[in-house]
């Protein structure tokens, strides 16, 4: 597990913030605070930390409305403050998404040591979640793609059809196996538009890495990646 690893407090109460601060840091993570959670769902959007901590009082926007709202496009492991004992077994039964609850007042050595522990176990399970080719990354967790690093803003419809392509490296895809592929309803629609993805597809990835051309036509068939 890399100790360079970025972790978002979201906490309200200063004392608190500076207690886990000081002992994550120790641990030798990179810690971010933020006082209300207005703010706090357009900053994991940006910065994409590794971990959070979540305060479920919070000014503005409390910490379940944050937590439901982070897990509609990620699924960053996620830890959730909370100051009454009864609302954890509340809370884990209604699976408002956070892998672990700590009720206050807390050990700030039990919060680092469940923060691991967690981090550990979705690890685990991102490492089986990547598939790589070449310079192409797919993290099926989150559903982003990475082009020798940079992350590449795909629609879910790219998405399925980069990921159709990669996992079958020089074999080529009909449009109508391309379409079964990337729409997960039964809809119809038309050659051309599995083209049009295509073109998009392919100008975005050449904008990132433009050295490689790896997706190509193959005339009266389809696609292949190579």
């Amino acid at each position: 597990m890399s100790q360079s690893q970025q972790i978002l407090v979201v906490e309200d109460e200063p004392k608190i913030a500076q207690i886990l601060v000081d002992f994550l840091q120790v641990e030798g993570f990179k810690v971010h605070v933020l006082k209300d959670g207005l703010h706090a769902v357009e900053f994991i959007k940006q910065k994409q930390p590794d971990f959070i901590i979540l305060d479920i009082m919070l000014p503005h926007k409390d910490g379940l409305s944050i937590c439901k709202e982070v897990r509609q496009f990620s699924n960053i492991p996620m830890l959730m403050l909370t100051a009454r004992v009864d609302e954890i077994d509340r809370l884990m039964g209604l699976g408002f998404g956070a892998d672990d609850y700590v009720c206050k007042p807390f050990s700030a050595r039990e919060v680092v040591a469940r923060v691991q522990a967690v981090l550990r176990r979705t690890q685990q399970k991102i490492t089986k979640s990547l598939v790589t080719y070449k310079s192409i990354e797919l993290d099926l967790e989150r559903f982003q793609c990475h082009i020798d690093q940079k992350l590449i803003e795909l629609t879910p419809v790219e998405f399925r059809l980069l990921l159709t392509l990669v996992n079958k490296p020089a074999v080529v895809f009909s449009r109508n196996s391309l379409m079964q592929a990337s729409y997960e309803d039964d809809r119809i629609v038309s050659s051309r538009t599995i083209d049009s993805h295509m073109k998009n597809l392919r100008s975005k990835l050449a904008l990132t890495s433009p050295a490689q051309d790896l997706l190509h036509s193959v005339y009266g068939i389809g696609y292949k990646i190579e």
